[in-house]
């Protein structure tokens, strides 16, 4: 009998849907995220979703193995939630609650480390049986993988990469109300913001002066030679490889993936951050690979639909 699961990226906006075979991804789609009344109305939402795709294909229940979801907020191993800000939740436990409305078994994982299982199965960490994925948005994200299986910690806060100290002397308060964060200098927002402090600080000529840019804008300055933007860019990922080599003597992967908006900078961050990485590390992880991760905006799904395979 063929055997088909769903993996499900459930963001505060959207949620991404995926029908799975095995390891194949059959067909996506999106819903609207209903955060009104507190979200009330998602968990029935998706499983109304699923079972019109179940229907609309034919398929029977006995050929569904589960229901994998990630969820944006700390998740313990019973599938229990707490504090979705952005869905309006409190404590749930989303794995019975979602079971009993779908008939499914569910299984649940913070969404960062539920991508970080999507790229270590089926994207660039395929190859390795243990991963540290880092994933370079507006904030920072990330997913450890050991063995195939997410590190999610004793309080479900294992990945919280983005919040690891780089510079205690930081005035500036992340939004986790800590200071000094990666997220603060390696995030989207925060190369923006280490740009403008380079410009503050000096006269230099740069083709991002007297302009709005982005991440991607001084990125591709460095590129074409500007030597601020240069700058710039060994800041940043300096304090990445930093962040790398670190985690490193704690965690000791096989492979680092960088992924999110920022990593579409492609060889120039990974030159950057390898260089570092190396000048930071302890010596017996000096030659772990950084590579970049390669499922992007489906990392999700994948992780989801992995989990229901256990």
């Amino acid at each position: 009998m063929t055997k088909y699961e769903f993996g499900i990226d459930l963001g505060g906006t959207t949620c991404k849907i995926g029908l799975f075979q095995g390891e194949k991804m059959v067909e996506k789609w999106e819903i609207p995220t209903d955060t009104s009344e507190g979200g009330k109305n998602i968990l029935q939402d998706i499983s109304d979703s699923v079972r019109a795709k179940i229907n609309e294909r034919g398929l029977k229940g006995e050929e569904i193995v589960g229901l994998g979801i990630g969820v944006p907020g700390p998740v313990t191993d019973d599938g229990t939630v707490h504090n979705c800000v952005n869905l309006g939740w409190g404590t749930v436990n989303i794995s019975e609650k979602l079971g009993e409305i779908s008939g499914f078994a569910v299984k649940v994982g913070n969404d960062a480390n539920v991508a970080a299982l999507g790229e270590s199965w089926m994207g660039g960490g395929k190859d390795y049986n243990s991963v540290v994925v880092v994933t370079l948005g507006t904030g920072i994200g990330g997913g450890i993988i050991n063995n195939g299986r997410i590190v999610a910690g004793a309080h479900g806060a294992g990945g919280e990469i983005g919040h690891m100290l780089v510079n205690p002397e930081e005035e500036l308060a992340c939004n986790c109300g800590l200071h000094g964060c990666i997220e603060q200098y390696a995030s989207a927002t925060g190369v923006v913001r280490t740009a403008k402090r380079f410009l503050e600080k000096t006269d230099e000529p740069s083709a991002l002066r007297g302009r709005e840019f982005s991440a991607k804008t001084v990125f591709d300055a460095a590129r074409n030679g500007d030597k601020l933007a240069i700058l710039i860019v060994e800041d940043v990922c300096d304090k990445l490889g930093k962040t790398l080599a670190r985690l490193a003597t704690v965690v000791d992967p096989e492979a680092f993936l960088i992924g999110g908006g920022v990593s579409r900078a492609g060889q120039i961050l990974l030159d950057h951050v390898t260089e570092a990485y190396k000048k930071y590390a302890f010596h017996a992880c000096r030659d772990t690979k950084i590579a970049l991760a390669t499922l992007g905006n489906d990392a999700g799904m994948y992780g989801a639909a992995r989990m229901t395979l256990d």
